[in-house]
């Protein structure tokens, strides 16, 4: 019998994550964006690198969420990067009237609450590991 609060067990653990939620999320609405702006070649190649950035998100996410503590840190923080992108691309696309004023702000809210998802996460791992010690995640996708 299942419990109707229970989750599901998934069996990669990002999937549980909050943060990586929230980057496909942002995918989904970078990819609705793209898809309302005139086809020409510098639309297309702004949003190709648009969605490239945004999709870095979950994939660093997702690829550190398998390494050890401090090699998750590091897969965040490059997640923060990509982050960092897509305000510049958002500031871009706004003044290139590539998306509009609305479609801005609504890129730097949503940029803005993952960057503190994904900096108060590298904070809970930074301070669940003391220093020399090493804490192995490797490998936890298997749930053994």
């Amino acid at each position: 019998m299942e419990i109707e609060n229970e989750r599901p067990m998934t069996f990669f653990r990002f999937e549980d994550l909050r943060i990586y939620h929230k980057a496909l999320e942002y995918v989904s609405w970078v990819y609705a964006i793209a898809k309302n702006v005139k086809d020409d070649h510098f639309t297309k190649s702004f949003f190709e690198r648009f969605l490239s950035s945004a999709h870095s998100i979950a994939l660093n996410i997702a690829e550190g969420s398998s390494r050890n503590k401090s090699q998750f840190v590091y897969y965040l923080k490059m997640a923060k990067s990509s982050v960092r992108e897509c305000v510049v691309l958002s500031t871009v696309g706004q003044s290139r009237s590539f998306i509009s004023k609305e479609a801005f702000d609504e890129s730097k809210m949503h940029l803005m609450e993952m960057t503190k998802m994904i900096g108060a996460l590298i904070g809970s791992l930074q301070r669940s590991v003391r220093p020399g010690e090493t804490s192995d995640m490797d490998d936890d996708d298997d749930m053994t």
